[in-house]
């Protein structure tokens, strides 16, 4: 009897995927989130559409992006074959604006005139603004205070793109606040807004609709390695925020048994925490299910079923709940997910520059922090594909206070 197939599944019409999943919304929001999801499965189907999308993917952000073999770094680790997707390569330096591109084409189908979004990291922010200019869209991105002031640099491009960056000052002042302030601004706005919501959370349809723009990563991996005779990889890994680089490097292989998937949470400083505040974004290591934010999953919580404020030394992994179908895709041992503690992801991020010359984002670097203590335990024949989802120079305020913490502040103070 042949096994039901996941692919198919996770993107199923209905948005839930076991337990996890759903449109928990206000009733004023529904039938927007109705109209959109109408709007997505036609559009999907829709060859014009495809032709638009497929276009913009290839003449603008600059797809295919390259699969790597580092050959220096799998000397280095004297085991499996290591490649890297390099999403860094696109237009805006990460995977965020493949969904990026997809729904502003949506919001344009629905007659919208503006894009909200949040951002964590600035990248989706980046995105999202870069889209709203090339299509002509007004844009407004909210962003966690602690975030604004971290990710500098993609704040000050996205008011180059001409969107409004707008600090979130309450909460914890990171990504979640951020998407409770977008969500109020949709509550508003509703007629002529598209909440262009940055991973593969929210409520229904936004999981499925980002897996399906997402998945061109995998798709490319496939036959790129197909072209280098190399097969199927034997492992995936990919770093988990919300989930939208995880979802889009594991959704083309779900069905390939052999190849086994793993994600990468933030441990930050270790998996330790108090009753308000947690030292690390690690949802499956102490997180337990629950509805926020207009979906069903898995949650760092207090007692009384409050988000708990995270760490993580990346601004896109701190946050407190992760995709639904990725919680799915665990629960049913799919997918396995673990975590990387921000020493780790420093030493990593450093070990892939100084081998292969790649500056991954902070986020990407969990993920290499992971080949790291794989690739040595596996046979040279095998193989491992790690998602970079973005280039590290948004991170330069970050990484040079932790590795040249002297000389970055001496020139920080010669500029004042």
């Amino acid at each position: 009897m042949k096994k039901p197939s996941l692919k198919k599944y996770i993107l199923n019409s209905r948005g839930t995927f076991g337990e996890y999943g759903g449109c928990y919304v206000p009733e004023m929001l529904m039938p927007i989130m109705e109209e959109l999801a109408f709007e997505f499965f036609h559009a999907k189907k829709d060859p014009k559409f495809r032709a638009q999308l497929k276009d913009l993917y290839n003449n603008y952000s600059g797809r295919p992006t390259p699969l790597t073999f580092c050959a220096n770094l799998t000397k280095k680790m004297g085991g499996a074959k290591i490649y890297l997707k390099n999403e860094g390569q696109n237009l805006t330096g990460a995977h965020k604006i493949n969904h990026c591109l997809g729904q502003a084409l949506l919001a344009k189908r629905l007659k919208k005139k503006r894009l909200i979004a949040e951002t964590g990291a600035g990248q989706h922010g980046l995105a999202t603004a870069t889209v709203a200019a090339k299509l002509g869209l007004k844009c407004t991105i909210y962003m966690g205070a602690k975030d604004y002031d971290r990710q500098r640099p993609n704040v000050f491009w996205m008011e180059q793109l001409g969107a409004t960056v707008i600090p979130v000052h309450a909460g914890g002042q990171i990504l979640r606040d951020a998407i409770n302030e977008a969500l109020r601004d949709l509550l508003t706005n509703p007629q002529d807004t598209h909440y262009l919501l940055g991973t593969v959370c929210g409520p229904h349809p936004y999981p499925v609709m980002n897996t399906y723009f997402q998945s061109i990563v995998g798709a490319e991996i496939r036959k790129q390695l197909k072209r280098e005779g190399a097969g199927v990889p034997d492992l995936l890994i990919a770093s988990v925020g919300g989930g939208s680089n995880a979802m889009g490097l594991f959704y083309e292989f779900l069905d390939d048994p052999d190849v086994k998937l793993i994600g990468v949470e933030a441990g930050g400083k270790g998996i330790t925490e108090t009753q308000k505040k947690a030292q690390h974004a690690a949802r499956f290591q102490t997180g337990r299910t629950g509805v926020a934010e207009g979906f069903q999953s898995k949650f760092l919580q207090d007692k009384d079923g409050q988000l708990k404020e995270t760490h993580s030394i990346s601004a896109g992994l701190d946050y407190s709940g992760v995709g639904p179908q990725l919680a799915y895709l665990e629960e049913i041992g799919r997918v396995k997910m673990t975590y990387a503690l921000d020493r780790e992801v420093l030493s990593a991020y450093t070990l892939l520059a100084q081998t292969e010359g790649i500056f991954a984002a902070l986020e990407s670097a969990h993920a290499v922090a992971e080949v790291i203590k794989r690739a040595p335990k596996m046979k040279k024949k095998q193989s491992i594909v790690f998602n970079c989802s973005g280039r590290g120079d948004k991170d330069l305020f970050i990484t040079a206070q932790k590795l040249d913490r002297k000389r970055f502040r001496a020139y920080l103070k010669s500029q004042l």
